[in-house]
Parts: C-alpha cells; sequence; structure tokens
C-alpha cells in the first residue's frame, strides 16, 4: 500500500521549508508534521484558547485543524543575531539583541533577517501544496496552540492544515465575532 498522497504533499513543503533560502545559509527553522490524535489536540487546544480570551477566531480555526487530514507546524528555533547590527529587532546591536530574552506566547526577541527566513520556509511549504492542489491555510494561532502544548521548541511558529476533498474547507467559513 501507497503512502497517503496528502502525507506525500506534507513531506514535500518539509522539504521545501528545510531548502528554502536562509540568511548566511544558516538553518534555524523547526518542520514538524503532526496528524491522528496528535493533529487533534492542537485544534482543540486552539478551541480552548478561544474559549478562554473570548477569541472566537481560535475557535474556528481549532475546528478546522481538526476537520483537517495533517497540521504541519513550521517555526524558528533560538537562533542568533545574523551580524550585522541593523537594529530591525529593536536594539543597537546583535551582541544586544543576543542578551535579550523575553517569554510571552511567542518567546523573542527575533532578529529580523531570521524572521524572514521563517516567512520565506512557510511560502515556500504553502507554495509547495497549492503546486499539488492540496488546500491550506496559514494560521498562527495554530502555532501559538502548539507551543502551549509542547510540541514544538520554536520562539515563534505557524501550522498550516493540509485537507484535500471536494470542497476547500477554508474558503467558507464562518466568519468569527469580533
Amino acid at each position: 500500500m501507497s503512502e497517503d498522497p496528502i502525507m506525500t504533499v506534507a513531506r514535500l513543503m518539509e522539504l521545501a521549508a528545510r531548502t528554502a533560502p536562509k540568511g548566511k545559509g544558516e538553518d534555524f527553522i523547526e518542520v514538524r508534521i503532526t496528524e491522528g490524535e496528535e493533529k487533534n489536540a492542537v485544534g482543540r487546544e486552539m478551541m480552548r484558547i478561544g474559549e478562554e480570551q473570548n477569541s472566537p477566531g481560535f475557535s474556528r480555526d481549532g475546528q478546522n485543524v481538526i476537520d483537517a487530514k495533517l497540521l504541519l507546524l513550521i517555526g524558528l528555533l533560538e537562533h542568533p543575531g545574523l551580524g550585522t547590527d541593523c537594529r530591525a529587532c529593536g536594539y543597537e546591536s546583535c551582541g544586544e539583541f543576543e542578551s535579550a530574552s523575553e517569554k510571552d506566547i511567542f518567546e523573542g526577541p527575533n532578529c529580523a533577517h531570521r524572521l524572514v527566513d521563517l516567512g520565506i520556509a512557510v511560502g515556500s511549504a504553502v507554495k509547495t501544496a497549492s503546486f499539488h492542489n492540496v488546500d491550506n491555510r496559514i494560521m498562527y494561532r495554530a502555532g501559538i496552540a502548539a507551543k502551549s502544548l509542547g510540541m514544538i521548541e520554536s520562539n515563534i511558529a505557524y501550522g498550516i492544515p493540509l485537507s484535500a476533498t471536494g470542497k476547500n474547507i477554508f474558503f467558507d467559513r464562518k466568519k468569527a465575532a469580533t
């Protein structure tokens, strides 16, 4: 029996994220494929956060994660600055950036160049899904839930649920009440 085609695409997305261009060629990207109960745990955690914070978007997106076949997590691991002292992170130098530490939903600070690396990796992954006609949606809320559950080590992360049905489950979604 051959591998599920959505899993094959998820593995290709993982490859695309891993091989995406990165500043100085240094790789601080974390990629993880989740499915089944592990994936559903992320969706349930999103719904829990939504109720706790009275944020319907979390609940709506959590249901999308549960309804999806797989969830790809892509994040930015702890990292040094690029070494340019560009100040885009808000600090005067990469040395000052590297000695700072802030903990919240996501950890930081994060080097702006490394965040661009994360964006390129996420874009490369979703381009790959789209090329293979697998429906997907980039969700920062799924990254928050995965981090809350300790499923990833990244400072900041996104989740990308994947689905391939006759109707895109990420398209006609209930609008989250504001």
